[in-house]
């Protein structure tokens, strides 16, 4: 089964795959990716442009091999903001979509303490889309299946 963890930075996405995914299963987070691709010393959240487009390019390719065996391992994929070919091919893969949001003021508060200014853009770029494709409003819930 694929599951696709979709939600604001600093949302709690990470939290709810550890929560459900095994050792067994496949992770695909970008930030993870990231980290393991820069040296001794990167901050947790790499925003430098070259390790970003290294670490996207790995994610693409993890995404494709990952896909190829859903039969036999759960794949858990964070993707803040899918767009709409990404949607339409996890829902073609039969992905379970999960959205991961414990309201717009947690996550805020969450982006100030432990991220960088830009990710309050993201923020700001999330809630607005969400509220636009969404056809109820954004609650407070730590998770919802769409």
């Amino acid at each position: 089964m694929l599951y696709v963890i979709t939600g604001p930075p600093a949302a709690g996405k990470s939290t709810w795959i550890q929560a459900h995914a095994t050792a067994r299963d496949i992770v695909i987070d970008l930030d993870r990716i990231t980290v393991a691709l820069t040296g001794p010393g990167a901050p947790q959240w790499n925003h430098d442009p070259i390790a970003s487009r290294v670490a996207l390019r790995a994610r693409y390719a993890a995404i494709d091999e990952a896909c190829k065996h859903l039969d036999d391992v759960d794949v858990y994929l964070i993707h803040t903001m899918p767009k709409p070919q990404a949607m339409a091919r996890y829902r073609r893969l039969g992905a379970r979509i999960v959205v991961v949001d414990p309201g717009e003021d947690v996550v805020r508060e969450r982006v100030a303490a432990m991220r960088s200014a830009g990710m309050d853009r993201v923020v700001t770029r999330w809630y607005r889309q969400h509220r636009r494709d969404a056809s109820r409003p954004v609650t407070a819930q730590t998770s919802r299946d769409w």
